[in-house]
């Protein structure tokens, strides 16, 4: 019988392997894309198991789940990274654990989060999360893109926050291809005035080649690593 050591090994082959591969076809360094395992859902003895495979970076997206997580796992090297939507109220208490917070959408949550990041003494990494949903969609977290520029420059205004980049998720039902070049496009304007925000995070499990593609910097993988989620509790 397979261990779940084993099923997470040869899972996380594979997909190293297409982040790789992806790399090759467009002429890229497979070194230029980080690789970060969303464990949502899944248990600490997961998060073990993918530290000891080499892997570095996880990240979670709700706030209680990964307090928890992050307190069974403190003794591992691990860079936590928040991915889901963030209330303002939460916001200050998520820098206890997460070195970075990729799901930035409005300005309410720069204060908390730089007075989070202050009060550990430290520099909290933060993307801002774009919306690539058609003006017509029903809108899923992301700040508009025409707001991306004033959202970009206000995080940069904190000297507890440093701006590291863009994360955006391919719209659903739509071409993961088309929505990352957009987001590429969008990439390049906040480029122009914050020439240090190179980290583009985009890409899942379904569609990481068109995101290394189209030049990701950090690919978020969840189930092609860790199998299907188990029911929630």
């Amino acid at each position: 019988m397979t261990s779940r050591a084993d099923e997470i090994r040869e899972r996380l082959d594979v997909v190293r392997e297409r982040i790789a591969a992806a790399c090759r076809t467009c002429g890229r360094a497979s070194g230029e894309v980080s690789l970060i395992v969303v464990t949502k859902f899944f248990p600490a003895s997961d998060v073990r198991i993918l530290a000891d495979l080499g892997v570095t970076d996880v990240a979670e997206n709700r706030h209680q789940e990964a307090v928890d997580k992050s307190a069974e796992c403190g003794d591992l090297a691990l860079r936590w990274h928040f991915v889901g939507g963030l209330q303002s109220n939460k916001a200050s208490a998520v820098t206890g654990y997460a070195s970075v917070v990729q799901s930035v959408d409005r300005a309410k949550l720069l204060r908390p989060l730089a007075r989070g990041a202050a009060d550990r003494g430290r520099v909290l990494d933060v993307l801002v999360q774009v919306s690539l949903d058609g003006p017509d969609s029903e809108h899923r977290s992301g700040v508009a893109p025409d707001d991306l520029a004033g959202l970009a420059d206000a995080v940069a205004s904190h000297d507890d926050l440093r701006l590291r980049g863009v994360m955006a998720v391919a719209p659903l039902g739509a071409d993961p291809g088309e929505a990352f070049d957009h987001l590429a496009r969008l990439h390049l304007s906040v480029l122009a005035d914050h020439p240090d925000a190179t980290w583009r995070s985009a890409g899942m499990s379904g569609d990481l080649e068109a995101a290394v593609a189209r030049g990701a910097t950090h690919v978020r993988v969840g189930s092609a690593v860790l199998g299907s989620r188990p029911p929630v509790q």
